[in-house]
């Protein structure tokens, strides 16, 4: 509980400092220009803010070229006459640049809804013997999205993997994609309530006491590495990411998400500024395995897949789906590597335990 109030206070500290929590805002003035030809201008460079000329007027700064003078001493910009030239406002030499400037205010950037998707409950409705009324889903996950670097990130990877925050161990094999979605939340909403009662006048010191004890509420600190998890999210928030880049790149890191594609997720004029990721997250890593090498053996999954990036098709095996699938014929060393490193590790820490034990006996 201690080390996790040190990094929240960190985090209160930081965020106060740079005052950008979560995220910035977008220049009212901007220019996308496609640079690269592949239709979109989401990729880095490709967005810019635009700066006041002394005109009044705005300069877009990709292309951006300084102007000449001609043999009158007028300045004519080099890349076409129908280009002006203008002085920028903070001063130096006159520039000219052959792409536009767009008023956000007249022309907002449109966003794609959110996939709102909460994955199937772990528990529904029963009859009096106790056999389900719903739909038996195995391995179910869930759909969500998380954003590379784009003008809606602030230009920073909300997609990034930061080692495994979510231990796969956590609860049964069976356990609902929802409770390892709670623990991005619960982590998520501690950050939160330190930063706001930071601003609300509490100390540094009783802020981090207050998210902490937000997340210590919200889930078992034995189910997540909490030390990796507030440093991820650290970076994160101070990033301009949401909440489901936050669970996705914590989901994603240990092992547990399928990527689909990417899509656009807002736009300007038409233009694409910002891209998205989408995601297929499950429960457990074994069950991403099982999905990723099962569902190539059902037909019920040959014309649809996975879905689209935009769309994913994230539901779980049927009963008899699950019975019909050649486990023979899926490799899952992936998973079995990771159990042996798993018990190693277990083992080093007994016999480490064992012998610090053994010495403090001696010492006494």
């Amino acid at each position: 509980m201690r080390s996790l109030r040190i990094l929240l206070l960190g985090l209160i500290l930081l965020a106060g400092a740079v005052s950008v929590f979560p995220g910035a805002a977008i220049a009212q003035q901007l220019c996308a220009v496609d640079l690269n030809g592949n239709g979109d201008a989401a990729d880095d460079g490709e967005t810019a803010s635009c700066h006041l000329t002394g005109a009044g007027g705005w300069m877009c700064p990709i292309g951006e070229t300084p102007c000449e003078a001609d043999q009158g001493g007028a300045m004519r910009c080099p890349l076409g006459e129908q280009y002006a030239c203008a002085v920028p406002a903070s001063g130096g030499a006159p520039t000219c640049s052959v792409n536009a400037c767009i008023d956000t205010s007249a022309n907002p950037i449109v966003e794609e809804p959110v996939v709102d998707d909460p994955g199937v409950a772990a528990d529904g409705a029963v009859d009096a013997d106790g056999n389900c009324l719903g739909t038996i889903e195995i391995f179910s996950g869930r759909a969500a999205r998380c954003r590379p670097a784009g003008l809606s990130t602030t230009f920073q990877n909300c997609c990034k993997d930061k080692g495994k925050i979510v231990k796969d161990g956590m609860g049964g094999s069976i356990s609902s994609i929802t409770t390892k979605i709670a623990v991005a939340k619960g982590v998520f909403t501690g950050m939160k309530a330190a930063y706001t009662a930071f601003k609300a006048g509490a100390t540094a010191s009783q802020a981090a006491s207050a998210g902490a004890n937000a997340i210590i509420v919200g889930i078992d600190p034995t189910s997540i590495a909490i030390s990796l998890a507030v440093n991820f999210m650290i970076d994160l928030l101070l990033q301009g990411c949401d909440q489901q880049d936050m669970e996705v790149g914590m989901l994603r890191g240990s092992g547990m998400c399928h990527e689909i594609g990417s899509y656009c997720s807002s736009s300007i004029l038409g233009v694409c500024v910002q891209k998205a990721r989408g995601h297929c997250c499950f429960n457990t890593k074994l069950g991403r395995i099982i999905q990723e090498q099962g569902r190539p053996q059902l037909k019920a999954f040959s014309a649809i897949g996975w879905g689209t990036a935009k769309q994913p098709y994230c539901r779980g095996f049927s009963p008899q789906e699950f019975q019909a699938l050649d486990f023979s014929k899926m490799d899952l060393s992936e998973y079995y590597a990771e159990i042996e490193a798993r018990a190693q590790s277990d083992i080093q820490i007994e016999m480490k335990d064992k012998i610090d034990a053994h010495m403090q006996t001696i010492s006494n």
